[in-house]
């Protein structure tokens, strides 16, 4: 029996992820409910969120959350905490909401419900799906009869999950079942939902390579249960994203759509089955028609929550418990799906050990050099030039053989994988770095990549060179004419240029200050924009590609800072050998005149370019709808007037430093590369 709660239920938060935001917003809507306190170990992110739904106080531990007096604790930390924090909570006399899955085994379910019958508290768990309103009507249907009796539920679900950022892999990463076990968990309760307890449970499991670091990404899972079968299809691969449910009974089928709140039914109807097949389906497309526009509208004006089955699900659990009555998810259930979810997870557990390990104590060759990105554009290109100078490369890939004794497999962002590579080598050419993603990609490859990087080289006395990029110079401010030089200014809004420019300014400052603090021997080569056969389907500075079409902002007669990616390499390798380098940094940009017409001409040699030129300022007008776009809907937006201005390619350079330091000049030089690259001359040239 639960101890009396006051009127006023006083309630704190442990986590300040991504769910904590949709606790607050249900937390809120209850009048009996005071938000007393967030704690999360970031003491930043918490305070964040509390600003944001006007929460009074924020704390970096549980214990400290004491002097607030909590009735009620939710945890909504990582799975491997819940059990510590839950028994913490009760040991300070709360009620505790913990999401799902309740705990990572059998064991530690176990005693948190004993734990919770010893101090007197309830013990609930967010299985949120079940509380979504589609599924609430799907099961009301089911139970109702309309659809006979049900024999099978098949679930389908695809996710998008936030990717490593980098620094000590988190335990999720280090488990073969992630994210198994975290939306595994749905499928199941949803399947007992509707034929009952989980008897018997096979599953399967996949790697499909496409994330190496979520490992095995494609599951099926088959359940037996008390009154008839389940399904279960997740996969982190399959786009675009769904989340849908299929109920099959003896006289009908229900089809349930989460993202379009929909919930369609096609039952046996009087007459021949293709004309009932018929009413079902247009009885369900007009359905459709209406409620799909009708969810926008309720989504957008508020009475439809972001994520509704949280929100009912926390508000059902806080009014049993305010009125006394029975709450909805007891322990016993969330203790049923945890035991089935360990149980499943087990054996690619294991598997993913037994892999980290093998990654981490394989034999490397010796090595004197490793190449970080060694399987990228110009990656690739300095691998092979090194291996006709008679170098075998130790290669540090992010995917790869991993039974290859000269290569390490694994994530920039991770530092024993980086340690690992660079023990033993003398030079590391750090190329590698996020090309695309979203922000977690560019932090995981590009800034923590080259902290791990540099951290290692310091450590084990390796010389680094670092290749960095042209973006971290100041293109919006530059004064056409004025010679760029590795003194010139800066990009002063590295935060407005977007991801890959901010990434790159900061692992450059981070190289500099540990030249300067740590005595690392480091020299920043910045080339000009790369290219070269296998890039010719990359736009040159100042055109932007879209669907396949080239925009140039201008007339097209402003020249690129090309350099050919043979020549990059010379300056890598003369970078290497040149004791006067050290702690240097050298642009590398070959002072040929080539214009952006120049360019489209020899690309037009090789494949049909769709080419659009509009005026600057026409591309200004339409950053700026796409600007107060992105503000009505509090995203941010790939196009921006300032990421306009800073279209404009720099020129000209002065490049003198790479001359005396490193005794280098374009070898093949733009206009050969550019032929090398796209075949002959321009397209209607000479």
């Amino acid at each position: 029996m639960s101890s009396p709660i006051a009127p006023k239920v006083r309630v704190g938060l442990v986590g300040a992820g991504y769910v904590a935001a949709h606790h607050l917003r249900a937390l809120n809507a209850l009048p009996f409910v005071d938000v007393v306190g967030i704690c999360d170990r970031d003491r930043a992110r918490a305070e964040a969120l509390a600003k944001r739904f006007r929460v009074g106080a924020v704390y970096t531990d549980l214990a400290s959350m004491a002097s607030a007096k909590p009735d009620v604790i939710h945890i909504l930390t990582p799975p491997e905490s819940h059990c510590a924090l839950a028994i913490a909570a009760m040991d300070m006399g709360c009620h505790v909401f913990v999401e799902k899955p309740m705990a990572e085994s059998l064991e530690e379910c176990d005693r948190m419900i004993e734990h919770a019958h010893a101090k007197g508290v309830v013990l609930s768990v967010n299985h949120s799906d079940r509380f979504d309103p589609v599924v609430l009507k799907a099961i009301d249907v089911a139970r109702s009869g309309k659809i006979g009796d049900v024999l099978a539920v098949h679930s389908i679900r695809s996710s998008d999950y936030p990717t490593y950022a980098g620094g000590p892999l988190p335990q999720p990463y280090r488990q073969g079942s992630y994210p198994f076990r975290d939306l595994g968990v749905h499928s199941l309760y949803l399947i007992e939902s509707f034929v009952g307890p989980v008897h018997t449970l096979s599953v399967n499991f996949y790697a499909s390579g496409r994330n190496p670091m979520l490992t095995f990404d494609e599951w099926r899972a088959y359940a037996e249960c008390e009154h008839g079968t389940g399904y279960a299809y997740l996969s982190w691969n399959t786009r675009p994203i769904q989340s849908e449910l299929e109920i099959h009974g003896t006289r009908g089928v229900i089809k349930v759509d989460r993202f379009l709140q929909v919930c369609d039914v096609n039952r046996i109807l009087p007459g021949p089955k293709q004309i009932g097949n018929i009413m079902n389906g247009a009885r369900n497309a007009l359905r459709r028609a209406f409620v799909i526009p009708w969810n926008l509208v309720r989504f957008m004006t508020g009475s439809l929550k972001p994520s509704p089955g949280i929100y009912r699900c926390v508000q059902d659990f806080h009014i049993a418990l305010h009125t006394n009555k029975p709450i909805p998810v007891p322990a016993e259930e969330g203790r049923r799906m945890a035991k089935w979810i360990d149980f499943a997870s087990r054996d690619a557990d294991h598997q993913k050990a037994q892999q980290l390990s093998h990654e981490l104590t394989k034999p490397i060759a010796r090595s004197r050099v490793l190449v970080t990105g060694g399987g990228g554009f110009l990656g690739r290109a300095l691998v092979e030039r090194l291996r006709e100078n008679g170098e075998s490369s130790r290669l540090l890939l992010r995917r790869g053989d991993a039974g290859a004794e000269n290569v390490v497999v694994g994530s920039l962002g991770t530092p024993e994988v980086v340690d690992r590579a660079v023990q033993g080598v003398e030079v590391v050419y750090h190329v590698g770095a996020a090309m695309k993603g979203g922000k977690e990609e560019f932090e995981q490859g590009t800034v923590w990549g080259t902290r791990n990087v540099i951290d290692a080289c310091v450590k084990h006395g390796a010389k680094l060179v670092y290749v960095s990029s042209m973006s971290v110079a100041d293109h919006a401010g530059h004064v056409t004419g004025t010679p760029v030089t590795e003194s010139s200014p800066y990009e002063p809004h590295p935060d407005r240029r977007g991801v890959y420019t901010q990434t790159k300014f900061r692992a450059e400052q981070m190289v500099l200050e540990a030249i300067r603090d740590k005595g690392l021997r480091a020299v920043v080569v910045r080339p000009g924009q790369i290219f070269g056969p296998g890039a010719e389907h990359v736009t040159p500075n100042g055109v932007i590609g879209i669907a396949g079409r080239w925009i140039v902002a201008g007339k097209g007669d402003r020249n690129l800072p090309l350099v050919y990616r043979d020549d990059v390499i010379d300056a890598l390798l003369a970078s290497e050998r040149s004791p006067a380098a050290i702690g240097q940094v050298v642009n590398v940009v070959d002072p040929t005149p080539v214009t952006q017409n120049d360019y489209l001409g020899f690309a037009g040699r090789t494949r049909s370019l769709r080419v659009t030129r509009m005026p600057v300022w026409m591309l200004v007008i339409l950053a700026f709808k796409i600007e107060i776009l992105g503000k009505m809907m509090k995203r941010d937006v790939p196009l921006s007037r300032y990421k306009i201005r800073s279209l404009t390619p720099l020129w000209p350079f002065d490049v003198a430093k790479a001359r005396d330091l490193l005794g280098w000049s374009p070898r093949v030089g733009a206009i050969e590369g550019l032929r090398r690259t796209f075949g002959g001359d321009p397209a209607g040239g000479p």
